[in-house]
């Protein structure tokens, strides 16, 4: 595995996989003059894949027309976001699928390199994804916290 400053080198992989992969051939990172800027947050090697989060509000039960409209999704669940909340929409739709995997990650440690760590101590939002090395798969970063923490990969 490598490492590169440039966003369009074709040996990148995207995204979220929907199944078992090795690690990809070379990684994004900052440059190193950007990364001697300093960090906003400590520079962590190590993440543990905790599983997606769960509803933050009460879930209700789908209405009739709910269930006939959003019947090809697989939606089961509803909770309904409270005036004010900071998000701009009313709402989120839960399948079963998402509701069973709340919570539900592998529980291991994985650890990156150096390059990797320093990026996200100076950008935590660059990485969308992060790769968890017993499941194999890149993931999203809010399955994941910090080891020994509970504060979010990505936050």
């Amino acid at each position: 595995m490598s490492y590169t400053t440039d966003p369009n080198d074709a040996r990148l992989g995207k995204g979220i996989d929907e199944k078992q992969i090795p690690q990809h051939e070379v990684y994004l990172i900052l440059s190193e003059e950007e990364r001697a800027k300093g960090f906003v947050r400590p520079v962590r090697r190590s993440y543990k894949h905790v599983g997606t989060g769960g509803p933050q509000f009460p879930l209700r039960d789908l209405t009739e027309e709910e269930q006939e409209r959003y019947a090809n999704w697989g939606y089961v669940k509803f909770e309904e976001f409270p005036k004010g909340f900071e998000r701009a929409v009313i709402g989120r739709f839960w399948t079963e699928k998402q509701l069973a995997d709340v919570g539900n990650g592998c529980k291991t440690v994985t650890t990156m390199g150096q390059a990797l760590a320093e990026t996200y101590a100076r950008d935590p939002k660059f990485y969308g994804a992060t790769y968890c090395c017993s499941c194999q798969k890149h993931l999203a970063v809010e399955e994941f916290v910090w080891e020994g923490t509970n504060e979010k990969v990505g936050s």
